[in-house]
């Protein structure tokens, strides 16, 4: 079978849309002559009959409709497409797994808009290590561990406070702020592809337990039931404030590097102007 040309689709389907091949070539700017030849090199490509004319009308066989419907479709996914790559200086995504940018989200959001109206911010939440940046689901992310993918390149941007979430009943609640220590012998709430915490915090001799959640909504649900503890950013606690659910300062610990990630190739044309922002954010904070 020969290729398949999107000439060839646009022409099938501007003959069907206008009805006459007159028509037809008008609208795709061409000659009448044009627009029979390629209409016959598709039938022959596909080796079928898409159209029946006669000297009033055009209209097409069974498998003519079938063939249109999905031209249609295949025309609209090119144009998605075509979209897609030239919408790099009219659209943002910033991924991020949990919290965005914690307390600065709001600002950030206004700020931007009033600063770059021509650019639309969108903020894509996908819990994944490279927070979307490796599925294509994101210009650029905020990730809060380091990328050992070298694909990406890295800037730290701001540092967030350790907290420990606990039940509002614990009796570690009544405290204003706890140290490591006093989760030694707990249950510890980790969420391996995208967390922050790992019980390599603790000295070898004093880790806590580990069980394995996937999401926050998971995670915050379990730490209210009392079945477990989370140590995570800061940013957690201002992005997700859970009734029966506690945030304390953990004191002894250090504190998380949040970070902007792009792909080191490709880098998105807003890059550098995000990064000034979400540092000013942090550092004036």
């Amino acid at each position: 079978m020969d290729e398949i040309e999107l000439r060839q689709l646009r022409c099938l389907v501007a003959i069907v849309d206008e009805g006459t091949f007159t028509d037809a070539a008008i609208a795709l700017g061409v000659s009448q002559a044009a627009v029979s030849r390629t209409l016959a090199s598709l039938e022959r490509a596909l080796r079928v009959r898409l159209l029946r004319r006669t000297s009033r009308e055009v209209t097409a066989t069974a498998t003519g409709l079938r063939v249109v419907a999905q031209a249609r479709r295949v025309l609209a996914d090119v144009a998605g497409l075509v979209q897609e790559a030239a919408s790099g200086h009219t659209r943002l995504r910033i991924g991020y797994a949990w919290s965005a940018v914690g307390r600065h989200t709001v600002a950030f959001q206004r700020r931007w808009t009033a600063a770059h109206p021509g650019v639309d911010l969108h903020l894509v939440r996908v819990n994944t290590a490279s927070a979307g940046l490796g599925e294509g689901s994101c210009d650029l992310a905020v990730v809060r561990r380091p990328l050992a993918d070298r694909r990406f390149d890295t800037a730290i941007v701001g540092l967030e406070r350790r907290l420990c979430a606990m039940a509002a009943d614990d009796p570690l609640a009544r405290r204003r702020s706890v140290r490591l220590a006093d989760l030694t012998g707990r249950i510890l709430l980790v969420d391996r592809r995208t967390g922050t915490t790992t019980p390599e915090l603790w000295p070898p001799d004093a880790r806590p337990a580990v069980e394995e959640t996937h999401d926050v909504d998971d995670w915050l649900t379990v730490i209210a039931a009392g079945r477990g503890i989370g140590v995570t950013a800061e940013s957690t606690a201002n992005q997700y404030p859970r009734p029966g659910v506690v945030y304390r300062p953990v004191r002894d610990a250090e504190p998380v590097a949040v970070r902007l990630a792009w792909w080191r190739d490709d880098p998105h044309p807003a890059l550098h102007a995000v990064l000034e922002l979400l540092s000013e954010l942090y550092r004036t904070a």
